[in-house]
């Protein structure tokens, strides 16, 4: 390797040489958190994914491979989605697979979250199922997906039979950036601008936004903040600080762990609550506390 012509060799040496140290501490760190438990206090991560995706094979997209990791980086407990829900007509045989997956892995520490499309006919009976056979304690629904808008009249019904049968409601704003999906299953982000405006009809509605941070911005933040019992995960949140920063945007007991594995590397979001340095009450409230407290 030959130094740039703006440098001379000693500074080019020097610049290496901290290049190297960055990003050997930076491998450091990932691996401390893959092989040590975290003891601040128990991590429950909201945003999990079983199944295959369809286009790219995924590590740990095994349930025995991702489960396997999660109980040697000290998490207790997965709130599942399943990605056959996505993208198979009728969701009925997903959401059955996806809760029989989670009780093989001991009740309780795989929480199933069943999918319901409001545009198919009996959609009302698979959202009795989820709860009444399946044991769910919520629903993670794909608007964007599944051909369906926030001011639709059936996603209000949706959320309404939801939260009368007290079920929290995971919306999925995206799940794979719009510039990398594949050409037959394109999919624009959910544009949750309506949300607020139909929470405030239902004040006992509690909903959970999933990878939203890429468009969920600015007055739409503040409005869905200020809207009743809605949470953020972290798994998309971007730049220097930006947990914390979301912190003083949002009350902290609305935001909650999430990775969005085995699609994004669970590293990523510990890497972010480290990076942010949180209090330790902010810190235990995110790693778990208060998705303790929505299932209480």
């Amino acid at each position: 390797m030959s130094a740039p012509p703006s440098l001379n060799r000693r500074e080019f040496l020097r610049a290496a040489t901290t290049s190297a140290l960055g990003i050997a501490a930076l491998g450091s760190v990932a691996n401390e958190s893959e092989t040590k438990p975290h003891n601040a206090t128990s991590l429950i991560d909201t945003n999990v994914s079983l199944g295959r995706w369809p286009f790219r094979r995924l590590p740990l997209d095994g349930t025995n491979a991702l489960v396997a990791k999660f109980r040697k980086v000290g998490v207790t407990q997965a709130w599942a989605g399943s990605f056959e829900a996505v993208f198979q007509k009728n969701p009925a045989s997903a959401n059955a697979w996806l809760a029989k997956e989670c009780r093989k892995h001991g009740r309780g520490w795989l929480i199933p979250f069943g999918s319901v499309n409001p545009t198919l006919p009996d959609w009302e009976e698979e959202l009795r199922r989820c709860q009444e056979e399946h044991q769910m304690a919520g629903l993670r629904l794909h608007p964007n997906y599944h051909g369906y808008k926030l001011d639709d009249p059936a996603f209000v019904k949706l959320l309404r039979l939801a939260t009368e049968r007290r079920l929290i409601v995971q919306i999925g704003v995206s799940l794979e950036d719009q510039r990398m999906q594949n050409a037959s299953a394109r999919a624009a982000e959910v544009d949750v601008s309506p949300l607020p405006a139909t929470l405030k009809t239902l004040p006992g509605a509690t909903v959970v936004l999933l990878n939203w941070f890429r468009t969920v911005k600015g007055c739409v933040l503040k409005q869905l903040a200020d809207a009743g019992e809605v949470f953020f995960d972290i798994a998309t949140v971007e730049g220097v600080g930006g947990v914390a920063k979301l912190l003083e945007q949002v009350p902290p007991s609305r935001v909650v762990f999430g990775s969005h594995a085995p699609f994004f590397y669970f590293e990523s979001a510990v890497l972010k609550l480290k990076e942010s340095a949180l209090s330790e009450e902010q810190e235990r409230a995110v790693r778990g506390g208060n998705a303790r407290s929505l299932l209480a």
